[in-house]
C-alpha cells in the first residue's frame, strides 16, 4: 500500500463553484503559489493553464474537468478543476465520487447562490469534506460577516472561521473538550472534525491579488483527510476523453493497491456484464501536457489507455460500484441532421461525445427516424453543437425543445411476461410497487429457488437491468418503482437465456398497461428576489405557473421569493423578470427533481403516444399453439399463463345495501370536512346536522345539496367599507367587533359555514389562533403567513366538494379562487348583500309583530303608531 508520494501525503482536490466566482483563478493562483506555474494566466485573457480547449478559451468558462498537479511541504496534491455553470452540474458532479476534499469557492460579492446549493446538496451526497473560500474580498460590498452568517444559515452551522477559535472548537466533542482543557485548538482533531463533515473551514481572501492562498495552503496540509486505501487493487472511472491523437483515454482515480501498464483488470458495470481488460499506457495529466508512468498507486488519478469497454461510473477491481448520478437532463432536443447524412452513421459517431459525456443521453427513435439528446440547458445545446462542428465537420440544430417526463404507478400490480415460440420457453410474474419520490428503480425477488434456479433469477435481475423500461402514457422511462420476481418457469431442455429477457420485458410492459399510471414531470427548486414593490406580480406569475412557495422574506437585496415550479413553466421566466423588474430582479433555478405533471392530460395528447403500436416494447406475450408461436394480447396473457397468478384476486364484494340519500363518497368527504374543521378551530360544540336515514322505499335519486362556506378576509372588509375604514383610523379592534356583529347577523339569517380571516404577517412572532365569535370562526395568521395563504390553504381543502364562496377584493385571493373553481365575492358585493339581509330581517320582524298582535285580538301596534291610520288618535308632543 502506497499512500505518500517522497513522505508526502496524497490528495485528490476539487474545485466547485457558481459561475464567475473565480475558481479557474483560484486554481492558477494555487499552482503559482506552488511552483508548479512561472506565470499567472487569466480567464480574461484566454491563457489560463487549465483552460485548454478552445472553446473554453473563447468563451472564457470552464466546459470541462481539468487536472493539475502541485506540491506543497507536505501534501502531493492532484487538483480537479470543474465547470461553475449550472447546465455542466453533471461534468461537476461525475469528479465527485473521487476526490478527498472539495474547495467550494463563494464570491463574496454575491454570497451564496442557487447553483452554490447545489452544489453542496451533491457534495453532501457523496459524503464529500468541504473547506470554503470567500472570494473577492477586496471588491465593495464583500462584508464577512454577513457572508459567514448567510453560509451558516443556507449551508451548515458547522461553518466556521479558521481564525475564530471558539466557533471551529463548538463544531465537536472532542475538539470542545481539549479546547476548553487547553485554551488551544488540536490540527489532528479539526482533521478528523473535516473528514467527518462536523466542520467546514471558512477562509476568506481575493484571488486576483493572491491574498489568503498561504493561508488557504496552510489549511489544506492541515485540516485535508488522510484517506486509508486498502492493498487490493480497485479503481473508479470518472471521465471518458479522446487526445488530439483520436486515443481513448480513461481517467479514473485509483481506489487500491497499484495499477500498472500491461496488468489485466476485472472491469464492472452498473449496467452489464464484468468486463476483462488490459492497461496498454499511464499518464499523469497537469493540464495539457501529460507525463507517462508504468505505475499509479492508491490515491492517485490518472488517465489509462487499453480500457476502451469502460465508461464513467465504472470500477476496476474491488471497488464498490457506483452510486448513479444525482442530476439528470430535464430537456430533450431533436438534432437535426445535414440532410445528406444519413442518421444512423451520425449516430454511430455521437456515441463518442455520450461516452465523454454520459448525460448526453443519445436516444434513436425508429419510428420518426431522428436523434434525440438529453440537455441540461441551452447553454451546454451550444457547446454541443460547436463540439459536433469541430469534431465531425456537421452543421447541425436543434428543434426547441421539449420537456423530459418520467411515469410512476399509484399501486402495486402484478405483471406477467411469457415467451413460448417453437422450442423455446418463459414464464415471468413481477410485482411492480410504487416507492417515494426521487427512489429511482429497485430489483429485487422474493421467488423461491424451488420454483425458479438462482441462476434463472440473476439472469432476469441482469435483464431488468439493462433496459430502460418505458411507461404507457408518453413512452418516458418509468422511475419510483420497486420491481420485484415473485415467481417464474423455465423448461430444462428448451429455455434459453434469451427467452427470458423476453418474458421479464414483457411482464413490465403488462404490468405498467394494467396500472393506473401517474406523469411525472421536472421541477425547478427557484430562488426569485425582486424590488418589494413587486412582490404581488411574483407571487401572481408564480401561482399562475402552478407553483408553490414560502412566504416572502425581505433581505437586503429586495424581497426573496422561494418554492418549486414545473420546469415547462420556468423555462423563459428570467427573461420576463428582467423585463418587469428592469433589470434589478434575479431568478436562480436548480432541479428539485420529479412529481405529478401539472398538466398530465394536455400533454398525453399533446404527444400522443400509442403503447400497443410500440413493438420495441410490446406488452403482449408468445405462447405456443399446435407447434407454432402465436401472439396473445396484454389484457388476455392472464387467462393463458401457466402459473398461478401472485397477487390473487380479492373475495367477491357482498351485495350491495338499499340505496341512500346521501352517497358513501359524500359521507366520507364530509367526515373529511370535520377533521379539517376540528384540526383548525377545535371540536364543535354542536355537531353538524346530518339527516336521517332515508328508508328504502323513500330513496330519491337528486343529488343532497352542498353544505355552504363562506371565508371573507377581514381587513379587506374593514378598509373597503367606508363606515368600518373611518372607524379603524382611530380604533382598528372595535372595527374588527363591528364587522364580525356584521357577519355574525348575516350568519344567523343565512345558515352557513362563515369564517373570518385576519391577516397577522407582520406581527413578530405572532403564532397565530382559531377562535369563535358567536355563530362565526375567526382565524389570526401566524408570523410570516399572510391571510391569502391561509385561505388559498383553505379552499384547496374543502373546495372541490362543497359551496364555498371567497368574499375579498384582494386580486390574488381572487386569481386563487378563480382556479379553485370556488365563487368570489367582492368587498362592495359582500356589503350590499349585507344591507339585503338587513331589510330582510327588518321586514320579517314586522311580519311576526303583526302576525303576533292578530293573534291576541290587537291592532296592529306598527298601525297604531301610524297617525295617517287613525285621525282621531292625536300626535304625541
Amino acid at each position: 500500500m502506497e499512500a505518500q508520494k517522497g513522505g508526502k501525503r496524497r490528495l485528490v482536490l476539487g474545485i466547485f463553484a457558481q459561475v464567475d466566482a473565480g475558481k479557474t483563478t483560484l486554481s492558477e493562483a494555487l499552482l503559482y503559489k506552488t511552483g508548479a506555474l512561472r506565470t499567472l494566466g487569466r480567464v480574461d485573457r484566454g491563457d489560463a493553464h487549465l483552460d485548454t480547449h478552445e472553446l473554453e478559451r473563447a468563451r472564457g468558462i470552464t466546459i470541462f474537468s481539468k487536472q493539475a498537479r502541485f506540491e506543497t511541504e507536505h501534501l502531493a496534491v492532484t487538483l480537479l478543476d470543474t465547470p461553475g455553470h449550472a447546465d455542466f452540474a453533471p461534468e461537476a458532479e461525475r469528479v465527485m465520487p473521487v476526490i478527498d476534499c472539495a474547495l467550494l469557492l463563494v464570491s463574496g460579492t454575491d454570497g451564496v447562490q442557487g447553483h452554490t446549493l447545489t452544489l453542496w446538496r451533491l457534495l453532501q451526497h457523496y459524503g464529500v469534506p468541504v473547506v470554503l473560500f470567500f472570494n473577492k474580498m477586496d471588491l465593495p460590498g464583500a462584508d464577512r460577516a454577513a457572508l459567514l452568517a448567510d453560509a451558516r444559515t443556507a449551508l451548515s452551522d458547522r461553518c466556521a472561521a479558521l481564525d475564530d477559535a471558539e466557533s471551529v472548537a463548538l463544531s465537536s466533542e472532542a475538539l470542545l473538550e481539549h479546547f476548553l482543557n487547553t485554551g488551544a485548538l488540536d490540527d489532528a482533531l479539526a482533521a478528523d472534525a473535516v473528514a467527518k463533515r462536523e466542520l467546514f473551514p471558512c477562509l476568506f481572501g481575493s484571488t486576483r491579488q493572491l491574498d489568503g492562498i498561504d493561508e488557504l495552503l496552510r489549511a489544506l496540509e492541515h485540516l485535508a483527510p488522510v484517506p486509508v486505501y486498502p492493498a487490493e487493487l480497485s479503481a473508479r472511472v470518472y471521465q471518458i476523453a479522446h487526445d488530439p491523437q483520436g486515443n481513448r483515454l480513461t481517467f479514473l482515480k485509483v481506489t487500491g493497491g497499484t495499477l500498472a501498464v500491461r496488468s489485466a483488470v476485472r472491469c464492472h458495470r452498473p449496467d452489464g456484464e464484468p468486463l476483462e481488460a488490459k492497461v496498454t499506457q499511464l499518464r499523469l495529466y497537469s493540464g495539457a501536457e501529460f507525463e507517462a508512468v508504468q505505475q499509479v498507486p492508491a490515491g492517485d488519478v490518472c488517465a489509462a489507455l487499453g480500457l476502451s469497454g469502460l465508461l464513467a461510473g465504472d470500477t476496476l477491481g474491488d471497488a464498490a460500484p457506483d452510486r448513479g448520478a444525482a442530476l439528470e437532463p430535464v430537456m430533450s432536443y431533436c438534432i437535426r441532421l445535414p440532410a445528406d447524412l444519413d442518421p444512423q452513421l451520425a449516430l454511430q459517431k455521437l456515441r463518442l461525445l455520450e461516452e465523454e459525456e454520459p448525460q448526453l443521453r443519445m436516444v434513436w427513435d425508429a419510428r420518426l427516424r431522428e436523434i434525440r439528446v438529453q440537455l441540461m440547458g441551452a447553454v451546454q445545446l451550444e457547446i454541443l453543437q460547436s463540439l459536433i462542428r469541430m469534431r465531425f465537420g456537421w452543421d447541425v440544430t436543434f428543434d426547441t425543445g421539449r420537456i423530459s417526463y418520467r411515469e410512476t404507478i399509484a399501486a402495486p400490480v402484478e405483471g406477467v411476461g411469457h415467451f413460448e415460440p417453437l422450442r423455446h420457453y418463459a414464464e415471468v410474474h413481477l410485482i411492480l410497487a410504487p416507492l417515494p419520490q426521487g427512489s429511482g428503480l429497485v430489483f429485487d425477488t422474493v421467488c423461491s429457488e424451488d420454483v425458479l434456479d438462482r441462476n434463472w433469477q440473476r439472469l432476469i435481475l441482469t435483464h431488468l437491468q439493462e433496459k430502460q423500461h418505458l411507461g404507457v402514457l408518453t413512452g418516458s422511462p418509468v422511475t419510483d418503482l420497486r420491481i420485484t420476481l415473485a415467481a417464474g418457469r423455465a423448461h430444462l431442455k428448451h429455455t434459453e437465456g434469451g427467452d427470458f429477457r423476453q418474458a421479464t420485458y414483457r411482464a413490465v410492459r403488462q404490468g405498467l398497461m394494467k396500472a393506473e399510471s401517474i406523469l411525472l414531470e421536472p421541477y425547478y427548486a427557484f430562488r426569485l428576489t425582486v424590488p418589494p414593490e413587486q412582490i404581488g406580480r411574483a407571487i401572481s406569475d408564480i401561482r399562475a405557473k402552478s407553483g408553490s412557495f414560502d412566504p416572502p422574506v425581505e433581505t437586503p437585496g429586495g424581497t426573496l421569493l422561494q418554492g418549486r415550479a414545473p420546469v415547462s413553466e420556468l423555462r423563459d421566466y428570467a427573461r420576463d423578470v428582467a423585463a418587469y423588474t428592469r433589470g434589478r430582479g434575479r431568478l436562480s433555478c436548480e432541479v428539485a427533481g420529479y412529481f405529478p405533471c401539472h398538466n398530465t392530460e394536455a400533454v398525453v395528447a399533446a404527444l400522443a403516444y400509442d403503447p400497443a403500436a410500440d413493438l420495441e416494447n410490446t406488452p403482449d406475450s408468445v405462447f405456443c399453439s399446435h407447434g407454432a408461436g402465436i401472439t396473445i394480447p396484454w389484457d388476455q396473457v392472464e387467462e393463458n399463463m401457466h402459473l398461478e397468478s401472485v397477487l390473487r384476486p380479492k373475495p367477491a364484494a357482498a351485495p350491495a345495501a338499499a340505496p341512500r340519500v346521501r352517497t358513501q363518497n359524500l359521507d366520507l368527504d364530509e367526515k373529511e370536512l370535520q377533521r379539517i374543521i376540528e384540526r383548525e378551530f377545535g371540536p364543535q360544540k354542536t355537531p353538524l346536522y346530518r339527516p336521517p336515514a332515508a328508508k328504502a322505499e323513500a330513496a330519491v335519486t337528486l343529488p343532497p345539496r352542498r353544505k355552504e362556506y363562506l371565508i371573507v378576509d377581514g381587513y379587506n372588509m374593514i378598509f373597503a367599507w367606508d363606515g368600518l375604514r373611518e372607524q379603524a383610523g382611530y380604533d382598528l379592534s372595535g372595527a374588527r367587533e363591528r364587522l364580525l356583529d356584521l357577519l355574525s347577523n348575516y350568519c344567523g339569517f343565512h345558515p352557513c359555514e362563515l369564517i373570518v380571516v385576519f391577516d397577522s404577517y407582520r406581527v413578530r412572532g405572532g403564532t397565530g389562533s382559531r377562535s369563535s365569535h358567536n355563530n362565526l370562526r375567526v382565524v389570526y395568521t401566524q408570523e410570516d403567513e399572510s391571510a391569502d395563504l391561509y385561505i388559498e390553504t383553505l379552499v384547496g381543502k374543502i373546495g372541490k366538494n362543497y359551496a364555498v364562496r371567497v368574499a375579498t377584493s384582494d386580486a390574488l385571493i381572487q386569481l386563487s379562487a378563480l382556479r379553485s373553481g370556488v365563487l368570489r365575492v367582492s368587498a362592495a358585493e359582500l356589503e350590499r348583500e349585507l344591507e339585503r339581509t338587513n331589510g330582510e330581517i327588518a321586514a320579517v320582524l314586522r311580519r311576526l309583530r303583526e302576525e303576533a298582535r292578530h293573534a291576541a285580538g290587537q291592532e296592529s301596534p306598527l298601525r297604531a303608531l301610524d297617525p295617517k291610520s287613525n285621525p282621531d288618535k292625536e300626535e304625541p308632543i
